[in-house]
């Protein structure tokens, strides 16, 4: 009994080191880079990639889930209300400097802007859940005159809804994914980077070359890619597109 344990623990440890090592880190160094870009800050990893591994890690047994949940319900919450507040204090200056060069540009805040006055709330919590639109979606409610204690809450659902959303298929399509790879590694890794590839051709050519490749660091699984397609429906047919090539 104690020998079938230990190999089995040993089993998950190795199982976790081959994961983590395709991309050089662990969970908590995941969950690290997710402050960072829950604060409107890109890194080279997309948030929905950081987000699965977490999954898988919590699915190997690595770390408890009910730790994993609370982390990212925390980030959420704490990185929404970082980038809002620097939004709408003395770091909107900031965002008018540096913005443009990742893609958040005046003229998707203003787009971004006119969406979220009429359509409301809900539209603030939609845009916080959808890749392409998070960041953005954030930074236009900070400039608005929407109160804090209004636009907050529903910024918190989308940031959680996006976060425990990619946590369950990390947790329960990671394990399948990692096993596919360990018996064939080399096709399987070059599903993965045709995956990687089709997704950075399908931003750019929505959202041009600094819009696209800010969209690109907060998502970039199919999922992700379909969510921002069906959000982008209404402000299409309203006339207000968030977006357009180019920009």
């Amino acid at each position: 009994m104690t020998t079938s344990f230990s190999t089995g623990g040993l089993r998950r440890v190795e199982a976790a080191g081959v994961a983590t090592g395709g991309i050089g880190i662990g969970a908590p160094a995941a969950l690290g880079l997710l402050v960072l870009t829950e604060s409107g800050v890109p890194v080279l990893i997309p948030a929905d990639v950081l987000l699965l591994l977490v999954g898988e890690r919590a699915a190997a047994g690595v770390i408890p889930l009910w730790v994993v949940v609370a982390a990212l319900v925390g980030i959420a919450v704490g990185g929404t209300t970082i980038l809002f507040l620097l939004a709408r204090g003395p770091g909107r200056a900031l965002v008018d400097r540096l913005g443009p060069r990742i893609g958040i540009t005046a003229r998707r805040l203003d787009r971004a802007s006119v969406l979220l006055e009429r359509r409301g709330l809900p539209a603030l919590a939609i845009g916080r859940a959808t890749p392409g639109l998070r960041t953005v979606t954030v930074v236009s409610a900070g400039s608005s005159r929407l109160p804090a204690g209004r636009a907050l809450p529903a910024l918190f659902i989308g940031a959680i809804v996006f976060h425990l959303g990619h946590l369950v298929l990390g947790y329960l399509l990671g394990p399948l994914a990692w096993a596919v790879i360990e018996r064939a590694r080399g096709p399987a890794l070059a599903v993965l980077a045709a995956l990687v590839i089709v997704a950075a051709v399908v931003w750019f050519r929505r959202r041009g070359r600094r819009a696209g490749a800010q969209a690109f660091t907060e998502g970039i699984c199919p999922a992700c890619l379909a969510a921002d397609w069906l959000a982008e429906r209404p402000a299409k047919a309203d006339g207000h597109p968030l977006t357009h090539r180019g920009e």
